[in-house]
């Protein structure tokens, strides 16, 4: 991974085949990076992932500022199924990465999710 690295996913959101194209646009290894969606199912997106020391673990927090396409169906749609859907997948994450972790860790690990929508001029 590399600033300018750009990375693309094929997946289906319940059952629709999509392509997804992020870029990174900021890396600082061992800190943080940023990836940011140049084409795909969201109108906006942007992924902070930070790491932050704490003794013997490492704090991961994750950000995630995001807007759906489609103006108030999009809404309707984020009300109804994407921000479940975005919770199963960070908790799914969060487990994944403290099971693999875990055995090695001193200290139980910790792990932050936090979204929120973009600011009007980013929508």
């Amino acid at each position: 991974m590399h600033a300018d690295a750009r990375i693309d996913f094929a997946l289906k959101l319940f059952g629709v085949p999509v392509r997804w194209r992020t870029r990174i646009t900021e890396w600082e290894p061992g800190v943080r990076f940023v990836d940011e969606q140049e084409a795909g199912p969201y109108a906006f997106w942007r992924h902070v992932h930070e790491f932050e020391a704490r003794g013997h673990s490492t704090m991961m927090r994750d950000t995630v500022d995001y807007a759906e396409p489609l103006g108030p169906l999009g809404r309707l749609g984020h009300a109804l199924f994407v921000g479940r859907r975005l919770d199963r997948i960070f908790a799914f994450r969060r487990d994944t990465i403290r099971r693999l972790f875990e055995c090695q860790a001193t200290s139980p690990g910790r792990f932050a999710f936090e979204s929120r929508a973009p600011s009007p001029e980013k929508a």
